[in-house]
């Protein structure tokens, strides 16, 4: 399947109408990243289904329809997520994050999180403050991966087996993950149509729209930068006791930055005022976990009828793995990808070795699909009224990317220049560069006028005005 035909698919299961398709432009094709996966076309179409869906919205707003043009070379440079601060380009992997070898296969651990990485080295009986990345190799080396994998998850660690695409797809997981959509666009309460301010022809399309976004890495950061980066006041919202990374000060670009605790009864009093007058809201707790605070969908429902709810988790809602937590690196390892990729096929060159996507791809593309859903659920909210629920798995995108086909020839293409593609911008995290959005939107640019700035740079407040 070619980008074109993935935008398509995408756009007609949300219901769209089919002849704003017209207005999508797409360039160039796979190979443009060293994958024998189709990763160019799968950046390409979810960043245009979110910025097609945008202007969609827009148009129902009373703004004429735009053409929305995307590279694909771009568009996967995008989804790398490159940026640097101050010259510095920031080492985004712990020393104790990545792939090792057990008795039986390979484990991959995700150790960028303090409470993550000592979780692992205490299940290595290792001590935290002392132990090196060779003592944790060799004692993993007497693990059985998939004991090591149930042992992390029983204590709500983060690693995963490395597998082969037959046995997740055998496996009740990946049989749970096949049964379901790319992605769920659910009515899931009565409202009126919310009355949204007229648009004017030189305001991009979501001009106007309140965005609440609950989230850390990564997909969720990105889902809402790219609301931003259409027009949208996005209020990223953390707390003030967990940990970020430095990815941060790339994905809060054009966002609001505010603090709130929501262990406290005042934080959640907080979070109920914006939520009511919020359009939409994003969360990445694990299944249960916001509802558990009280702002599941049905309690936002009920406090802000019409809102739409959109819901990211890493291996979707059935399933027994519903509950785990991961990230893109352990869904690629554990669906399969990183196997696929060492062993090259319909490639006839891999060498075996477990290898990585060439970016997170999953995060990415689900980030897109977030933003998409976003705004094709505030246009099926305009047309039918009601309170709408998106939900979206990075397992789910993993799922599509395959469905998406191989591409011969691409793990021996060389990763392009990003230099074409770099703007920089002064932020509360010091001078960032990072790359333009990839979508061109032909009358209302793509852009981000907030600074990024740090967690708790901003009160816990909607902006008097919209923004431009």
């Amino acid at each position: 399947m070619n980008a074109s035909e993935a935008l398509d698919s995408i756009w007609r299961q949300a219901g769209l109408p089919v002849e704003a398709l017209q207005h999508a432009r797409l360039t160039g094709e796979d190979p443009v990243l060293p994958s024998s996966f189709a990763v160019g076309a799968a950046a390409q179409s979810t960043i245009a289904a979110a910025a097609l869906a945008a202007c969609e919205l827009g148009h129902l707003r009373g703004a004429g329809r735009q053409q929305v043009a995307v590279d694909m070379r771009h568009a996967a440079l995008d989804c790398t997520g490159w940026f640097s601060l101050d010259g510095r380009v920031p080492d985004l992997w712990d020393t104790f994050s990545g792939l090792y070898r057990c008795a039986d296969g390979w484990v991959r651990i995700h150790a960028n999180f303090a409470h993550h990485r000592e979780g692992a080295l205490r299940l290595m009986k290792l001590d935290p403050s002392a132990a090196t990345r060779a003592e944790a190799e060799a004692v993993m080396a007497t693990w059985h991966a998939r004991d090591f994998e149930d042992a992390a998850a029983a204590q709500g660690l983060v690693a995963t087996a490395l597998r082969r695409f037959n046995e997740w797809d055998t496996s009740p997981q990946g049989q749970a993950i096949a049964a379901q959509p790319l992605f769920t666009i659910e009515r899931i309460g009565d409202a009126p149509p919310l009355l949204l301010p007229p648009l004017r022809e030189d305001q991009r399309p979501l001009t106007g729209l309140r965005v609440l976004d609950l989230t850390r890495i990564l997909a969720g950061p990105v889902g809402g930068r790219a609301l931003a980066a259409y027009g949208a006041d996005v209020m990223l919202v953390n707390s003030p006791h967990l940990p970020n990374i430095e990815s941060i000060a790339e994905t809060s670009r054009g966002k609001l930055s505010a603090h709130v605790d929501l262990r406290t009864d005042a934080g959640r009093a907080t979070l109920r005022q914006l939520a009511a007058q919020a359009h939409v809201f994003v969360q990445g707790y694990r299944p249960g976990g916001i509802a558990a605070l009280g702002f599941g969908p049905a309690e936002l429902a009920r406090l802000a009828p019409g809102i739409v709810c959109v819901s990211l988790t890493a291996y979707g809602t059935q399933g027994p793995w519903a509950h785990r937590r991961g990230f893109d690196s352990l869904v690629q390892t554990a669906m399969g990808f990183n196997h696929a990729e060492g062993e090259g096929e319909g490639e006839g060159a891999g060498d075996g070795k477990p290898r990585p996507l060439p970016m997170q791809i999953l995060d990415e593309a689900t980030g897109y699909l977030i933003a998409f859903g976003a705004a094709a659920a505030l246009w099926r909210q305009q047309q039918e009224g009601g309170s709408w629920h998106v939900q979206v798995s990075l397992a789910q995108t993993g799922q599509w990317l395959r469905g998406l086909g191989r591409v011969p020839g691409g793990l021996s293409i060389a990763r392009p220049d990003l230099k074409p593609y770099a703007e920089t911008s002064d932020s509360g995290f010091g001078r960032l560069a990072a790359l333009r959005h990839s979508a061109h939107l032909s009358r209302t640019p793509a852009a981000w006028p907030r600074p990024s700035m740090p967690p708790g740079s901003h009160a816990p407040a909607w902006p008097t005005g919209p923004g431009q």
